[in-house]
């Protein structure tokens, strides 16, 4: 009977494994004072149906004075993404307004206010690669990540 019921958790245990499990499918990134992310680097599970990122924003200056957000877009439309963005202006957080390039974002914070975006990771393609950055403008050259889908 005991070698049934570790057989019956071994195979349940195994067949769990084979779906990412749910807190693989999210991550949380600070935006941090000196115009960085942490983490820097982001892998997806292709496994994932939906990946969650939380931005943070560890530092304490407004979204005025020192804002943060996550964007992201493949790496070969980040330039000109910016471009387009510094010409929409604060008022759309440094983001052309309906930019299909804009793969995800959150809204831009201000110290100590936290945000949550949720995409489809069907929206990405194992090989390509994909740049993540804040688009506060004397961020965006710097405050860089980059994300790749787990093949």
């Amino acid at each position: 009977m005991q070698s049934r019921v570790c057989f019956t958790l071994a195979a349940l245990l195994m067949a769990g494994a084979a779906h990412a499990a749910p807190d693989a499918c999210a991550i949380d990134v600070e935006g941090r004072p000196g115009k960085q992310f942490g983490p820097d680097h982001i892998v997806v599970p292709a496994t994932c149906q939906a990946f969650t990122v939380r931005l943070i924003h560890t530092g304490k200056n407004s979204k005025e004075k020192a804002g943060h957000n996550w964007v992201l877009t493949k790496t070969e439309d980040i330039d000109a993404v910016m471009v387009d963005g510094i010409k929409a202006g604060a008022e759309h957080d440094f983001l052309a307004p309906g930019d299909a390039r804009i793969l995800a974002k959150t809204p831009m914070l201000g110290g100590g206010e936290t945000a949550t975006v949720t995409f489809p990771v069907s929206r990405l393609r194992a090989g390509q690669p994909y740049t993540y950055y804040c688009s506060f403008p004397a961020h965006a050259q710097h405050m860089r990540g980059t994300l790749v889908l787990q093949p």
